[in-house]
């Protein structure tokens, strides 16, 4: 049994071969992502065992995800082939200096449809920690259920859950946001969210009251990720910043706040104080920057720890 487990849809990428608004765009890569696949992927990478329960299409496209997700060394077999939905498509538009906007063609997928009867008892019971994103309540009433239903499941188990609110405003208003997710963070142990999200859902200015009002509602630990300022790392005994480490160049921004979360629940598991881990975090993240892709550019163990005692670079 994995370490940690994460639930969640992961959609087929067509990924531009070029920058620029994808009306002049005619050639793609067929790639995939999502949140939790990247974020399982990462973790493999560092070492920990990772598990991903969802639901793809029955076709190819989706046994295409599930391929390659195999290779990658994540545990598929908590994944069910369904007949009822395609696998989701999204398409990505990047700019010249690295940003990205994501069209999204996921409506009725088989990602959707996720519900709590493919979240299995005995396999979160077995983790060491349980992963959650807000994407996955966003998507329907049945992935919102299978997402409690895990936490659930942790809790009854005393394992460590991390939220991850990546919030997505294409899929739903704040205020419905606000509505679902404040109560699924309240009853998670670890949050690991942007500055900027973070704001819009807490409602806040800065990062530190951020880290103080997740605080005050029982978590037990915050990481808010500040971009090129690093990340604001908050127990109920001690706030830090931790330093961002410079790249020499921005490729592709998409995926390295989930490189983060992977970084800090790995350092946390290899029981590293929650500084350290931040720093490992930030590592996996910065590598991230230096790839066009979603997970390709996540580091090894021994590249991150290298890279972070200043005896390597970025080179992928």
């Amino acid at each position: 049994m994995p370490d940690v487990v994460t639930l969640g849809e992961t959609m087929v990428l067509f990924a531009p071969r070029e920058a620029g608004p994808l009306r002049y765009v005619s050639e793609y890569r067929l790639k995939f992502g999502g949140a939790e696949t990247n974020f399982a992927t990462a973790l493999v990478r560092l070492g920990v065992s990772a598990g991903w329960i969802s639901r793809l299409g029955d076709d190819e496209l989706g046994r295409y995800v599930a391929h390659n997700l195999r290779g990658e060394g994540v545990d598929v077999s908590q994944v069910t082939f369904d007949a009822g939905g395609p696998t989701g498509l999204y398409v990505k538009e990047l700019t010249a200096g690295g940003d990205s906007t994501v069209y999204y063609y996921r409506r009725g997928s088989a990602g959707s449809r996720i519900g709590p009867e493919d979240v299995d008892a005995g396999y979160v019971g077995s983790a060491r920690w349980l992963h959650v994103t807000g994407i996955t309540p966003a998507l329907s009433e049945t992935c919102h259920a299978a997402v409690e239903q895990a936490i659930d499941l942790a809790r009854e188990a005393a394992l460590p859950v991390s939220f991850d609110p990546n919030l997505r405003l294409k899929l739903w208003t704040i205020e419905r946001a606000r509505e679902v997710l404040l109560p699924i963070m309240r009853r998670c142990t670890v949050l690991l969210g942007g500055r900027e999200e973070l704001n819009l859902l807490l409602q806040v200015s800065h990062p530190e009251e951020a880290a103080e009002r997740a605080l005050a509602d029982g978590l037990v630990m915050v990481a808010v990720k500040l971009g090129a300022d690093g990340a604001l790392v908050a127990t109920p005994a001690e706030q830090r910043t931790v330093p961002a480490y410079a790249v020499p160049r921005i490729v592709d921004t998409i995926g390295a706040g989930d490189g983060f979360d992977a970084g800090f629940v790995a350092g946390r598991l290899m029981d590293w104080d929650p500084w350290r881990a931040a720093e490992l975090a930030n590592a996996v993240g910065a590598h991230a920057l230096t790839v066009d892709g979603d997970y390709e550019g996540y580091p090894t163990l021994a590249e991150a720890e290298a890279f972070m005692a200043g005896h390597a670079r970025v080179t992928r």
